[in-house]
């Protein structure tokens, strides 16, 4: 049985020595045991955090043909392509044939019989995918930090084109974003990264110095401005149609970063030994985009993938139903630590602590299921009454940086909205999606600030846009252009509008700020109780808390569908015109969130009466504003 140290660092070992066990019984089914050895092993207690992780290893750093993991986002889909599976090798001076494995590779070895009848070929799939879009410092960090992969810079991976790091590729194309879009960072600088020695001492990222012009205009194709670390083609062999665009993985498999596959863009070699899968491309760019160099776009060969129902690092990484001792800890403690956030959040919303109750209930929103085209579960909240200050949307949005895992920062301006690309297009010329800020993960926090409005004219491009973003709200929906045609993509993202007046998209629920403070200087109070990195104890509750309250599951008994019927019949006694069947519908979302940020997995009378009570309070603000303002709702 191989040592960890073995099946991690020469996985390959492994693969080969299983075909060649096969060939006396070739009904044997290895490629399945191949697959089930590396899921076992990885299941073994702390197994996964010894392999070294893409995310935060540069890729110098790493082994070729190594073990390696990756945390992604598969956001594009490529055609199938055919590969070796099996061949024969002849040796020059001998003679002799040997049947090798192609599996799991991209080269073949030198000396291939192409007339052999004992060649296989197969078919594989190829997936692009990126790092989650959005994801925050203190996730990466946290990530890193529980890593034990131990790495030293790769001697055997030296290419003589040397390419540019991808962090410097990344800032190039950063600088080239037409809208200049920033998203505002709460991070510290110099923030240190685990490379496996115990310590968070972050290694050096800097790729070879020596570039060139070719590896500069490689678009990696993020979805989002500013974005970092590597982009990675995933071969996978098996059960591909299992996977769908925009799903989050992490990826187990065997790295691969051939010079030659650089190569396979730039020559054609007739009597090259690699099955090559530009040949069936029809345009250069094409060619360019599906065969980048393995220096910046290196190759994952999928040994294992296990879907990511979060990317929260404080979480056991299995569901909370096989967490029972997590879960029920968790569950005893989110009373308390509920009401310490509530106090914190009010702070932050300036002493108006029915907008942070409402806070909790969004920040813990989900999409849990869908009838029909009805997304249920979500609640986009609109905050207006903002104030004007420049700083404060932005402080305020650095704060639920800090608590949620992912999240992006759109500032509305005029020409953000007439100039940002939100929704994905496919290319048919590099046969390509070209990826677009609205190709989120589920669960992203996506905050929208309306502050940054100004006078102008929306030009088709901006008219899109808010078209986009207003299906998103209302539908968890995005359209992806196909040019001839729209294809649905259902999404899950948390949307948070902040306004000064009421939002120009539509919401589950508005709610006008009432300022109980008024700070002389709005900067310094957000930083006076902002959580900084000394309180992460505190700040990681909050993280757990979040994270778990939305991935609990919730019922309502007979007894209280039919007690709800009954307070909705009562209410619309009096008044019919009062209460409506939308009002009765947020209701039920408010009760059901409130339910779940309390721990609780079923509706009681009491978080039913509460939810009835705090929606008369916000109707009654919301009221009472428009008094005051005239026509303004």
């Amino acid at each position: 049985m191989p040592s960890t140290h073995d099946w991690i660092n020469n996985p390959l070992d492994v693969v080969e020595g299983m075909f060649a066990a096969s060939q006396s019984n070739p009904k044997s089914g290895w490629e399945a045991k191949v697959a089930e050895f590396f899921k076992d092993r990885l299941k073994e207690k702390d197994a996964h955090t010894w392999v070294p992780s893409l995310n935060d290893i540069p890729l110098h750093y790493l082994k070729p043909n190594s073990l390696v993991k990756f945390r992604c986002l598969i956001q594009d889909m490529f055609d199938p392509e055919f590969f070796m599976g099996a061949y024969e090798t002849v040796d020059p001076s001998t003679n002799a044939k040997v049947l090798r494995c192609g599996r799991y590779k991209d080269v073949t070895e030198c000396g291939v019989d192409f007339n052999s009848r004992n060649t296989v070929t197969a078919e594989r799939q190829t997936f692009y995918c990126v790092p989650i879009p959005g994801e925050n410092p203190w996730v990466k960090e946290s990530y890193a930090c529980s890593s034990q992969a131990r790495v030293v810079p790769s001697t055997s991976y030296a290419p003589t084109r040397q390419k540019r790091s991808y962090e410097e590729d990344d800032m190039d194309d950063m600088d080239t974003q037409p809208q200049k879009q920033r998203e505002p960072h709460s991070a510290p600088q110099g923030h240190t990264e685990q490379h496996g020695n115990g310590d968070c001492k972050r290694q050096e990222t800097e790729a070879p110095s020596s570039q060139t012009a070719s590896a500069s205009h490689l678009d990696l194709n993020f979805p989002l401005p500013g974005e970092k670390g590597p982009s990675c083609l995933v071969k996978v062999y098996e059960d591909w149609d299992s996977f769908k665009l925009n799903d989050t993985l992490e990826v187990f498999g065997i790295l691969s970063v051939s010079p030659a596959l650089s190569a396979l863009a730039d020559e054609k070699d007739a009597s090259s030994s690699i099955l090559d899968p530009t040949e069936s491309m029809e345009t250069a760019e094409e060619q360019r985009v599906h065969s980048p160099p393995a220096s910046l776009v290196p190759r994952l060969h999928m040994l294992y993938a296990r879907p990511l129902p979060h990317n929260n690092p404080l979480l056991p990484s299995a569901t909370l139903e096989e967490n029972g001792a997590f879960l029920s800890s968790t569950l005893s403690e989110m009373a308390s630590v509920r009401a310490e956030l509530l106090t914190y959040l009010t702070h932050v919303l300036l002493g108006d602590a029915l907008a942070a109750e409402y806070l909790i209930l969004h920040l813990i929103s989900n999409v849990y299921a869908r009838r029909d085209v009805l997304p249920l579960g979500k609640f986009a909240m609109n905050l207006s009454g903002c104030p004007a200050a420049a700083s404060y949307t932005q402080r305020f949005y650095q704060i639920i940086q800090q608590l949620v895992p992912s999240s992006f920062y759109l500032g509305m301006s005029l020409q953000n909205m007439n100039q940002m690309r939100l929704v994905p297009k496919k290319d048919y010329v590099a046969n390509r999606l070209v990826s677009g800020a609205l190709q989120l993960a589920r669960n992203t926090s996506l905050f929208l600030d309306e502050t940054h409005l100004e006078q102008g004219q929306l030009d088709t491009t901006g008219v899109r846009n808010v078209t986009a973003l207003g299906n998103l709200i209302s539908w968890q929906k995005v359209d992806y252009d196909f040019n001839y045609h729209q294809m649905e993509f259902p999404c899950n993202i948390n949307v948070l509008i902040a306004s000064e007046g009421r939002s120009l998209l539509p919401s589950d629920c508005q709610i006008h700020l009432q300022s109980q403070v008024s700070p002389p200087n709005m900067e310094e109070y957000l930083s006076s109780i902002q959580l900084h990195p000394q309180t992460s104890s505190q700040l990681n509750k909050f993280r757990i808390y979040l994270s778990v309250a939305r991935q609990l599951n919730y019922s309502i008994s007979d007894e209280m569908t039919k007690s709800v019927e009954d307070d909705f019949v009562d209410m619309r006694k009096d008044d019919p015109q009062s209460v409506s069947a939308e009002d009765l519908h947020r209701m039920l979302v408010v009760a059901r969130l409130l339910s779940l940020s309390l721990g609780q997995t079923s509706l009681t009378r009491d978080s039913w009466l509460r939810a009835k009570h705090i929606d008369m309070l916000r109707r009654s603000r919301m009221e009472q504003h428009q008094c005051v303002n005239g026509n303004e709702p």
